[in-house]
């Protein structure tokens, strides 16, 4: 009777997973500047129409890269 292995595991899919703190952190701080963005495109759409047409043009922009970094957030491979 042949020998059976045990199963491969299954591959290394994220490498950060044990950071703790420094994820919530992050997090947290996305948070923050989504909410200050949302609040100073609120108070440019007090001004009229263009200033609130540009605020959210602006505003649209920099919630994609605050999106973004969230997803490309380095990662520090502690295993072999």
């Amino acid at each position: 009777m042949a020998m059976m292995a045990p199963p491969q595991p299954p591959p290394l899919v994220t490498f950060a997973d044990g950071d703790g703190m420094k994820r919530v952190r992050f997090r947290l701080w996305q948070i923050l500047m989504a909410a200050a963005t949302i609040f100073v495109t609120t108070w440019f759409c007090t001004f009229g129409i263009i200033p609130a047409i540009l605020a959210l043009m602006v505003a649209k922009h920099v919630l994609v890269a605050i999106l973004i970094m969230g997803m490309d957030m380095p990662f520090e491979h502690q295993g072999p």
